[in-house]
């Protein structure tokens, strides 16, 4: 593998709602090599206007040395034709479990969906990922496997979020070995831990803190180390996903993650440099 395979790192634009054209020249400067953009309602580009605004907001981005190579966002035909059009590559997704009709008939229904545009997504080029996410969702690595099975992952993948597997139990090594096959370029680097949010006194009670490498319940390097072993190529996408202070409700948002975000990205540059070489880029 070459300094050119390395992966990329990027981030996910969700706490950010500023115009694009003040965000770009911020998260260059930072150091990121592109981003995933948040479609959605309040954001930058909206879904209702995805098939004008994308190809213009990938343009922008690109000018200032940001690629995107994923979108946040609905599936639906219109997203997915704007996807092919400005060149993006996956839209990303989790999946939450409608307790109301179970695990298995919501697994049912979302392979109904993805059924309906596998053709939409081999025209475009473009992939569906599904990233796994703890609590009343697709939450592990096992739990990908099974909803993905045997789609072929050029169109519907899977998302490793190591950080949701570990709060959830799943060492690295078996998370990446069981979720290899569905994936498709694009893994999640983020942390997580469990806090008590109630007194000795009291039936214990936990919440799942969002927090920086060095607080949560895995090791960066050993995901590094296991991606690279299995020769992964693609992107390392930092989700800026960090909680305010233990007992403070609400994730931070805007600049206030960028101190956290910025210890965090140069632990993880360092990593990838380790393994794959001095990146360009």
């Amino acid at each position: 593998m070459t300094q050119d395979d390395a992966p990329k790192i990027t981030v996910f634009t969700k706490p950010w709602t500023e115009p694009l054209d003040a965000l770009a020249p911020k998260l260059a400067k930072m150091g990121f090599d592109g981003v995933e953009l948040a479609v959605r309602p309040g954001y930058q580009v909206v879904p209702e206007k995805v098939a004008q605004d994308l190809p213009d907001a990938v343009r922008l981005l690109g000018d200032h040395g940001l690629a995107v190579p994923s979108i946040a966002a609905d599936i639906d035909e219109t997203t997915i034709a704007a996807c092919g059009e400005a060149g993006v590559r996956m839209i990303r997704i989790c999946a939450p479990v409608d307790m109301g009709i179970g695990y298995r008939a919501s697994v049912d229904q979302y392979r109904r969906n993805f059924d309906k545009v596998l053709p939409m997504l081999d025209r475009a080029g473009v992939a569906i990922g599904v990233q796994n996410h703890s609590g009343v969702h697709v939450a592990s690595a096992v739990g990908l496997t099974h909803l993905l099975g045997d789609y072929d992952p050029r169109l519907v993948c899977g998302v490793l979020d190591m950080a949701h597997c570990a709060v959830d139990g799943e060492p690295v090594e078996m998370a990446v070995d069981i979720a290899w096959p569905h994936l498709n370029g694009l893994v999640n680097f983020k942390a997580a831990c469990h806090l008590r949010t109630t007194g000795p006194e009291e039936q214990a009670r936990y919440a799942v803190h969002w927090t920086t490498h060095d607080h949560g319940g895995y090791d960066w390097r050993d995901l590094v180390a296991s991606l690279h072993a299995r020769g992964f190529r693609g992107s390392f996408c930092m989700p800026a996903e960090y909680n305010k202070q233990a007992g403070q409700h609400g994730q931070r948002m805007g600049d206030d993650v960028i101190p956290l975000l910025r210890r965090d990205l140069a632990h993880l540059r360092m990593l990838r440099d380790e393994y794959y070489g001095q990146a360009a880029g």
